[in-house]
C-alpha cells in the first residue's frame, strides 16, 4: 500500500469481480490501469502518478458483491472521450451525463457489475 499515507484520508479501494481477466482488460482499455498479479485471485491496482505505487485492488468472487454501498468516484479531464471508453471496453453506462455543482457526471458498471461515476468539471 501507499508510502503517502495521510491519516484518515483514503488509501486504497478494492473491488470485487466474478471474471479476473475480463475485469483486468476491461479497466485498462477503459482507463489505461495497469495492475501486479498476486495470483489468480488477485490484482493490485497500480497508480499511474504515484510512482507505480498499489491504489487499489481486484479480488475474485464466485458472485459480485450487492448492490449498495459507497460509490468510488474517478475523474476524467474529458468526459464524453471517457464515455466512449468505458462502452468500447465492455462496460455498461448506467446513468448518462448530467450536470451538479461543479461539473458533469456519469455512473457505469464494469463487466461484473461494479458501479463506479466519473466526473469532470466541464
Amino acid at each position: 500500500m501507499s508510502t503517502h499515507l495521510l491519516h484518515h484520508a483514503f488509501n486504497y479501494i478494492e473491488l470485487t469481480v466474478t471474471d479476473m481477466e475480463v475485469a483486468k482488460a476491461f479497466y485498462t482499455r477503459a482507463f489505461g490501469w495497469s495492475f501486479k498479479d498476486y495470483g489468480p485471485n488477485y490484482a493490485g491496482i497500480l497508480s499511474s502518478t504515484i510512482d507505480g505505487e498499489e491504489v487499489g485492488g481486484l479480488a475474485l468472487a464466485e458472485q459480485p458483491r450487492p448492490a449498495g454501498g459507497p460509490l468510488v468516484l474517478l475523474y476524467s479531464k474529458d468526459l464524453d472521450v471517457t464515455k466512449q471508453a468505458i462502452s468500447v471496453a465492455g462496460g455498461r453506462i448506467v446513468q448518462g451525463s448530467y450536470e451538479f455543482p461543479g461539473g458533469r457526471r456519469l455512473h457505469f458498471a464494469d463487466p461484473s457489475g461494479n458501479e463506479l461515476g466519473v466526473w469532470s468539471k466541464s
